[in-house]
């Protein structure tokens, strides 16, 4: 019956990968298919959604719908799909780990599946309480980072960090991005924090990105305490795109009546 009904709708208009993505995860629900639909459709027309790997929408309220990877929702690791571990809440509103333990293992490896020059990190922050915590990326343990930390810094490379500290409010959809190898921008909410201009071309760490805290050479530290409510991973986005891109995903949120300011 679900399969027939999602075709039912794709025929009024779903888009085929929205349809694959609610058929993976098991989700019906109309409001939630309508909102996975038209974040698709707005990601294609901004020409953002090639540019993405991973995109973790965090619907359906469980921790088995919250797993899956809408830009390739097979149940596998080579998919990227979300492994969970310690502790976590899971609601209509997203996904938030304990800050003592839980982090989700998204098997995107930062080294084999991503380029140097050209690369993303986004996390959507529902909780507004700041900290020394990472949301989203990997490190070598020393001085090599690939990670986003809201309302602190985000890391792309060996000491090529784009600060802005003086954020008091954790809230919003934050996105670091690297367009070439000496040209690093963090946006909230689509609106430039900081720019960095430091060249750099060490490559990444052989190692899995983590969400709710950082791959720290096989180990997850810096555990945060953020509801995550989405979050991906891809290639660099121009300042348009990074605007579009909070455009495309603030209309998501307020369809499932949980956006932040």
């Amino acid at each position: 019956m679900r399969r027939l009904r999602l075709g039912m709708m794709a025929g009024g208009g779903l888009d085929p990968d929205a349809v694959a993505f609610l058929t993976a995860a098991g989700i019906t629900d109309a409001t939630i298919s309508a909102a996975i639909n038209t974040l698709v459709i707005q990601l294609k027309s901004f020409g953002i959604w090639t540019k993405l790997k991973a995109i973790y929408p965090f619907v359906g309220g469980t921790a088995t719908t919250h797993k899956f990877n809408l830009k390739n929702p097979a149940d596998t690791n080579a998919a990227f799909r979300l492994l969970f571990s310690g502790g976590w809440t899971h609601s209509a509103n997203g996904a938030q780990p304990n800050s003592v333990n839980g982090f989700a293992n998204t098997f995107l490896n930062a080294d084999t599946a991503l380029v140097n020059a050209s690369n993303h990190l986004s996390f959507y922050s529902r909780t507004s309480t700041v900290g020394v915590t990472v949301e989203i990326g990997c490190s070598n343990g020393g001085n090599n980072f690939f990670h986003l930390r809201s309302a602190a810094n985000f890391v792309s490379g060996a000491i090529s960090l784009v600060n802005f500290t003086s954020t008091v409010n954790a809230q919003g959809f934050w996105l670091g991005s690297k367009e070439n190898s000496a040209l690093r921008k963090a946006f909230k909410n689509g609106i430039l924090e900081g720019t960095s201009l430091s060249i750099n071309s060490t490559p990444y760490e052989n190692l899995n990105i983590f969400i709710g805290a950082r791959n720290d050479n096989g180990s997850a530290a810096f555990f945060s305490n953020k509801e995550c409510a989405f979050s991906s991973i891809g290639d660099g986005l121009t300042t348009t795109e990074a605007t579009n891109y909070y455009t495309a995903v603030q209309a998501f949120q307020t369809t499932l009546n949980r956006q932040v300011p």
